[in-house]
């Protein structure tokens, strides 16, 4: 038995943008896993220019839930209503709003209101659900507010890229390879250390050591896994330190002749890593380049094993 939703919550912030850069920020879910900190990864089921419905992964307290969210996008109105639609346990319902209003030609306020029950609305469960929602509407806002007071250095500091590789192998053998990361010490050089857990399946938390030019360097992703599809989405909660977000995805896309492995990146930069003054854009070059080349070689490494596992495995039968 589901109880009837509590009352509204709000919360706002101040950003010192142009309220329609804050919408825009918004409004684009599709990006939040690469912009938001509790965001995993989202992905557009339907969209009909006002109406949307998207499958939505995300950290709540801590834990990883999963939705079907349905927005009403109002660009005139700069307000976006949504709903969860069957919320992740143990909510039976979780409905919000979220409004930008101008406040002048660089200053805006958002306004995020919410409500929610809980499933028989059992006390332990309303309290944890509103720690939870409290703290990620918090965190959440503090993410737009610093995205959006950054957004003309936004494109510049985001670069994305991929890297890709044909196999003569059965897609699955190079779907394994990918998936069983926690086998990846031993086979691939640069990681000395991998350490895998799936509390769901299909779902995993991967910390990972690698070796770079500069030493050790600990990372750690959530990875959402879909066998039948070929792919792994996933996000560093963890990046490396220059970075301040990395999301990608493997996918393995078998045709006639062979199998294509691709891997996706895209990085946010870690601006305060950058130089100030005239040196900047020079800096923000040399860090595009260091960043391409770090994940481009980490990826390769992981595409070649990958096809030797797969062929490999074809010649010993």
């Amino acid at each position: 038995m589901s109880a009837e939703p509590a009352q509204w919550t709000t919360h706002n912030v101040r950003v010192a943008a142009p309220a329609g850069v804050v919408y825009t920020l918004i409004a684009d879910a599709e990006k939040w896993p690469l912009y938001f900190s509790e965001n995993i990864h989202v992905e557009r089921l339907e969209f009909d220019g006002e109406r949307e419905r998207l499958r939505m992964w995300s950290l709540m307290d801590g834990r990883l839930k999963a939705c079907i969210l349905h927005r009403h996008l109002d660009p005139v109105r700069r307000r976006i209503d949504h709903r969860q639609e069957p919320p992740a346990a143990p909510l039976a319902s979780m409905t919000g709003v979220l409004t930008v209003h101008d406040q002048g030609t660089h200053a805006s306020e958002a306004e995020l209101r919410y409500a929610f029950s809980v499933v028989d609305d059992l006390p332990h469960d309303r309290a944890w659900a509103q720690q939870a929602a409290d703290r990620n509407s918090r965190i959440h806002l503090a993410d737009l507010k610093r995205l959006a007071e950054h957004w003309t250095r936004l494109d510049e500091l985001t670069l994305a890229f991929e890297e890709s590789i044909r196999v003569n192998g059965p897609p699955e053998l190079v779907y394994d390879f990918l998936y069983r990361a926690a086998d990846w010490p031993g086979s691939v050089p640069h990681i000395t250390r991998a350490d895998l857990t799936e509390d769901a399946p299909g779902v995993q938390h991967l910390s990972l050591q690698t070796l770079t030019g500069h030493g050790a360097q600990t990372t750690e992703s959530v990875r959402i896994c879909f066998p039948h599809a070929g792919r792994i989405v996933y996000k560093q909660t963890v990046p490396p330190a220059a970075l301040a977000a990395h999301t990608g995805e493997w996918s393995v896309v078998p045709d006639e002749t062979g199998v294509t492995v691709t891997a996706q990146h895209t990085v946010v930069l870690r601006e305060e890593n950058l130089p100030t003054g005239p040196g900047r854009r020079e800096g923000l070059a040399h860090a595009r380049r260091q960043a391409r080349r770090t994940l481009g070689a980490g990826t390769r490494a992981l595409l070649t094993l990958a096809r030797q596992h797969a062929q490999s495995a074809v010649r010993m039968l």
